[in-house]
C-alpha cells in the first residue's frame, strides 16, 4: 500500500494517509502503535469509524495493510 506519514523529531511515525485497492483512507487517528520483530505496527481509524491494522518495515521501507474493513480476521498482505 502507499501510506503519506510524518516523523517527528526523534523519529516516530504518525500516518495521515494511505491508498489500498484503488481507495483513498485518510487518517483520523492514531491508536495504539508498538514494535515487534516484523516491524513497525500502528493502528489507525479513518471516516466512519474504520480501523486499520498498518506495518511499517523500516529495513525495505514499505508499508503493509495487515487488517481492514473487509475482512477484519484476515491478515491481507
Amino acid at each position: 500500500i502507499e501510506v503519506t506519514a510524518h516523523f517527528n523529531a526523534r523519529g516516530q511515525i504518525k500516518p495521515s494517509g494511505f491508498v489500498w485497492a484503488g481507495n483513498t483512507y485518510q487518517v483520523d487517528s492514531v491508536g495504539r502503535t508498538w514494535t515487534a520483530k516484523d516491524g513497525l505496527h500502528i493502528l489507525v481509524m479513518a471516516a466512519e469509524n474504520q480501523v486499520f491494522h498498518l506495518m511499517f518495515i523500516p529495513q525495505e521501507g514499505s508499508w503493509y495493510l495487515l487488517r481492514g474493513i473487509e475482512n477484519p480476521n484476515v491478515h491481507m498482505i
